[in-house]
């Protein structure tokens, strides 16, 4: 299946939702356009009095008015993309990550798109579509980035619709709760260091905070879909998350040693994350800088959504109980904690 096939499956599975897609502008927006849709995209507070019970008809309504009421209606084809220096080139275009980016926004869209249509509620089912259908715009977005800055791609593996549409929802959802926390802090790096410049990492951002959105609206589904399980059903959707958790452990290891340079082919990085980290930063960062700056994103990204609605906990626990462990290799001088507090720094 090529990328044209992949785009008919997904088409099909929208039109069997009939779903319809958002309108878009068609020319750039004037900056008042793009702050106010900013601020719109990660700020809301549900009109609902009182609490949001958990697995309530309310927690269900709200949660997927926001994330219909939060969209933001960017489009990938009127991106300015900014010109960039050629050292700034060869970092975007060395990094190992765009294959894999493409690929996992790819395969996302048909695995939500597909859950979509074997759900029965019509509001989670909208919410899910739409989910799916940000899914592809993102992939528009890196294919966008990738012709800009001439970045040569693997061809895309061939990728159907799941047979399993439940455990395919639930395994893309986790994945992304593991990766956005990650991605949260590398972004961070990023723009504190100014690796990429300030207008690549600022035109970027609509996407790395509408993986906030995804993961909002996944942990209050989950959480709603657990709530109103009968007990023996909910024995076994807790061992089929427990079966995910398996996976992409499993999964994230086969991944960290072939990864390559050029992000597929042979080779071995286990630790990819935190080499990332460190080759965006002008001073040292180890696991415990990394973790403390993802920690810190995740809660910034989320602090602007009701806080009755539930939040992904389980990377953030895991994250706070591994520093209780992990200490930094060696102390930092009050310069260079000072530097990583800071803005955007030319390298």
């Amino acid at each position: 299946m090529d990328d044209h096939d992949s785009d008919s499956a997904f088409a099909t599975l929208m039109r069997a939702r009939r779903f319809t897609a958002p309108e878009l502008p068609t020319e750039p927006p004037s900056g008042a356009a793009l702050a106010a849709a900013d601020r719109a995209s990660r700020s809301w507070t549900s009109t609902q009095a009182g609490p949001l019970a958990i697995g309530s008809q309310a927690h269900k309504r709200e949660t997927c008015r926001m994330f219909l009421e939060t969209f933001n209606p960017y489009r990938p084809s009127v991106i300015a993309w900014p010109k960039l220096t050629p050292e700034m080139i060869e970092r975007v275009t060395s990094l190992p990550i765009w294959d894999i980016a493409v690929h996992t926004e790819s395969r996302a869209r048909l695995r939500f798109a597909s859950y979509a249509n074997a759900v029965a509620d019509p509001d989670i089912a909208g919410a899910v579509m739409l989910n799916a259908w940000e899914e592809s715009r993102h992939k528009e977005v890196i294919a966008a980035l990738v012709a800009t800055y001439g970045i040569k791609l693997a061809p895309e593996p061939p990728f159907k619709p799941p047979r399993d549409p439940q455990w395919a929802y639930l395994l893309t959802g986790h994945q992304e709760c593991v990766d956005s926390f990650f991605a949260f802090g590398l972004f961070e790096l990023a723009r504190r260091s100014g690796y990429f410049g300030t207008e690549l990492v600022e035109t970027f951002e609509p996407v790395i905070q509408e993986e906030c959105r995804h993961i909002l609206l996944f942990a209050n589904l989950v959480a709603w879909e657990r709530a109103n399980l009968p007990w023996w059903r909910r024995i076994a959707f807790e061992l089929r998350i427990l079966g995910v958790w398996a996976y992409i452990a499993w999964e994230r290891m086969v991944l960290a040693r072939s990864l390559s340079p050029k992000g597929h082919g042979a080779g071995q990085d286990a630790n990819f994350t935190a080499s990332t980290a460190q080759s965006m930063s002008a001073v040292e960062i180890d696991a415990r800088d990394l973790i403390e700056i993802c920690l810190k994103e995740n809660d910034r990204r989320f602090a602007g959504y009701d806080a009755r609605l539930v939040r992904p906990t389980f990377i953030p626990r895991l994250a706070r109980f591994a520093l209780r462990f992990i200490k930094s290799r060696k102390p930092r001088p009050p310069a260079a904690a000072d530097r990583l507090e800071s803005g955007p720094q030319n390298l």
